[in-house]
């Protein structure tokens, strides 16, 4: 279903939702998990934000599957995929679950809200690492043969 989209991989376009949404995703959630008053404000876009990036995170894997099956299979990099995935979905569930107790408890946070803040901010660390290490495999089995085998100047520019 994710293979092309006018001739050109899905993958590689996809991606770049995820590198940008996630990491911002998982600032916002830290930034609310600390200031109660901040999740009330802008809450609904750190889940929002979170939900797209979960979303694009699915497509991105299963995009990657197409792109493999087509040009083979970088190991280590496939093997990030599930675990990115996993850590977005996570910490949509998290801000939106603290989002959604900010809005039922106003006047102050429970100890399970507080609980439920260092969670996120246990989960923004782990998805984040999880995207930039998804994203390093990437551009490594991407761009690694390329760079090793050339040298700056060798084509011109402009």
């Amino acid at each position: 279903m994710f293979d092309t989209i006018t001739n050109l991989p899905w993958h590689p376009l996809v991606v770049h939702a995820v590198i940008v949404l996630l990491p911002l995703s998982c600032l916002g959630a830290v930034l609310v998990a600390l200031r109660a008053d901040w999740d009330r404000l802008h809450g609904f876009l750190v889940v929002a934000v979170s939900l797209v990036a979960a979303g694009a995170s699915v497509v991105a894997k299963q995009s990657g599957e197409q792109l493999a099956s087509r040009v083979g299979v970088p190991v280590e990099h496939a093997a990030m995929g599930p675990w990115v995935v996993l850590s977005a979905g996570l910490l949509f569930l998290g801000v939106a679950a603290l989002w959604w107790l900010d809005r039922q408890h106003v006047e102050a946070r429970t100890t399970v809200m507080r609980v439920l803040a260092v969670v996120n901010v246990v989960l923004a660390a782990a998805a984040f690492t999880t995207v930039v290490l998804a994203g390093h495999s990437g551009a490594t089995a991407v761009w690694g043969p390329i760079v090793q085998h050339t040298t700056p100047g060798t084509f011109p520019v402009g």
